[in-house]
């Protein structure tokens, strides 16, 4: 992809390129630096660390350090090319833009924490966590998508509003799981385990390796972060006013 855009930049096929060209590659350098960044955090500390010296774990290794230097290489162009006060620009380049890559990339995190049915099921207000968590990230997978496409002016309401509301109903939504899900998954007046060791799913696997208590855990802390995100997403798109070109 960073090579198409290379020849896209270098031939001048701006025009052509089926999306906005504003917003695709400051979006698509904010997910590869979160891509970068996750793969240079989970890469090393689940597989690296316990390989047998040798051949195999020093190109590991240097699998490691590039994708530290990509991570960086990408961030260093998000924050070049980001938008800047008063500047004109496309959505996706703005402080709002940039934080519905990044709710959208820790939703699609904590997706891959719950594709264990059991960690919820039967219980609604889990239930209800988990719809809480597809609902936003398919909204705000839908403004990504409306500024890729340029298809902002196809909404009833001006955008800016419709933003203003997703936001919002974004953070109420949050704030409802950041208080279901601890709550039900770590009291144990509502069937939660507060310790780690209560699990015996815990207690039969290796230091290493992510049972059930540690994927509930790992949601709370994503959910907290995402919830972060969404209320500094609201204050930014209250007060921000950018131009659509």
């Amino acid at each position: 992809m960073t090579l198409l855009i290379i020849i896209v930049e270098v031939g001048g096929l701006q025009p052509r390129f089926p999306l906005s060209w504003r917003n695709f590659p400051i979006t698509y350098a904010c997910y590869a630096a979160l891509f970068c960044l996750s793969a240079s955090v989970i890469y090393p500390t689940t597989l690296v660390q316990f390989m047998s010296p040798g051949r195999s774990r020093d190109h590991a290794i240097a699998a490691t350090v590039f994708s530290c230097i990509a991570c960086v290489a990408y961030a260093t162009e998000v924050a070049w090319t980001r938008a800047r006060p008063g500047e004109i620009t496309g959505y996706m380049a703005t402080v709002p833009g940039l934080l519905k890559v990044v709710e959208t990339f820790v939703a699609c995190i904590i997706f891959a924490f719950i594709v264990d049915s059991y960690l919820y099921k039967y219980k609604a207000a889990l239930e209800w966590c988990v719809a809480v968590y597809a609902i936003c990230f398919i909204l705000a997978a839908v403004a990504i998508l409306l500024n890729l496409g340029d298809c902002t002016n196809m909404l009833p309401i001006p955008f800016p509003t419709f933003l203003s509301g997703l936001a919002l109903l974004s953070v109420l939504f949050y704030a409802s799981a950041m208080v279901l899900w601890p709550l039900y998954q770590f009291d144990e007046k509502y069937g939660g385990q507060p310790q780690r060791r209560m699990d015996s799913n815990c207690r039969n696997s290796h230091t290493y390796s992510v049972c059930a208590w540690d994927s509930r855990l790992a949601v709370a802390i994503l959910t907290a972060i995402n919830l972060l995100a969404y209320v500094a997403d609201l204050v930014y798109s209250a007060h921000l006013v950018f131009v659509r070109v």
